[in-house]
């Protein structure tokens, strides 16, 4: 039996390779919200989401969406830096923590909308 080929979807986390960057833009290998549906992933190869980190200095950004993971670690999600990559190209793999919970994603949504105005 064939094995169905992974392709990132809404909510879910996953390794992306953010380089090349510059200024204060994330960089190396970083988990990544996805925010775009599946089927448009898919017919594009691209992907459109939210860089995260457990930096701590993000504590006091009030773009960055705290959540905790697996054994307690906080993760921040970056409002403020949405990015689209082509998830193929970076070789984008799962994250081990599959997908953020979602009352978090709706406040990841809501905090970009402030920032963007979708629908304003």
């Amino acid at each position: 039996m064939a094995r169905s080929r992974w392709i990132p979807g809404r909510r879910d986390m996953i390794w992306i390779d953010c380089n090349s960057q510059a200024g204060r833009e994330t960089k190396d290998v970083y988990p990544l919200l996805v925010m775009s549906p599946r089927e448009f992933n898919d017919r594009t190869g691209i992907v459109i989401g939210l860089p995260m980190t457990t930096a701590s200095y993000n504590d006091s950004n009030p773009f960055a969406i705290p959540f905790y993971g697996p054994k307690g670690v906080v993760s921040y999600i970056l409002a403020h830096q949405p990015k689209s990559f082509d998830w193929r190209a970076r070789a984008a793999k799962r994250h081990p923590w599959g997908q953020v919970p979602e009352h978090v994603f709706e406040i990841a949504c809501e905090t970009l909308n402030q920032i963007i105005q979708i629908g304003a």
